[in-house]
């Protein structure tokens, strides 16, 4: 098997890995009532300030619509909290509540977990290559997601 055709099999067996681990992991987490869609909103409205939906919306390349649905359930679910923007009050802000906050340090424990698993037994070198083949891979969605 050449090598083009080793990557292929490699990375598409990582892509349905990865997204099944990581359903996994949040059922068997304290946050079990969470789907790992609403554990990316969680992610993409992060711990810092509080941001406006339109901004975690093309953070996750979805409409304010998709996002608005799940905001709703996160709300209900006691993970966010969304508030109206003293400047203007048209805009939603949203944020994660305490219990949201805990969700997204254990996720980031699980990504932690599976960047130490892929950089054991690399060295620098080895890191730099993989960052790069990785960069590339990643342009090349962001250009067919973009339409080139």
């Amino acid at each position: 098997m050449n090598i083009k055709a080793t990557l292929n099999e490699v990375l598409v067996k990582l892509f349905r890995e990865i997204i099944t681990i990581e359903e996994r992991a949040i059922k068997q987490s304290p946050f079990k009532d969470l789907t790992a869609n609403e554990m990316h909103v969680i992610e993409a409205i992060g711990t810092g300030e509080a941001k406006n939906m339109s901004t975690v919306a093309k953070a996750l390349s979805i409409t304010t619509g998709t996002l608005t649905i799940s905001v709703n359930g996160l709300v209900k679910k006691g993970y966010v909290e969304r508030v109206r923007s003293e400047e203007d009050r048209r805009v939603v802000l949203v944020s994660l509540t305490p219990k949201g906050k805990r969700a997204h340090a254990q996720h980031a424990g699980f990504h932690n977990n599976m960047m130490d698993a892929v950089a054991e037994g690399l060295n620098e070198e080895e890191l730099e290559v993989l960052g790069k083949a990785l960069n590339n891979l990643n342009r090349y969605f962001i250009n067919i997601k973009n339409g080139l």
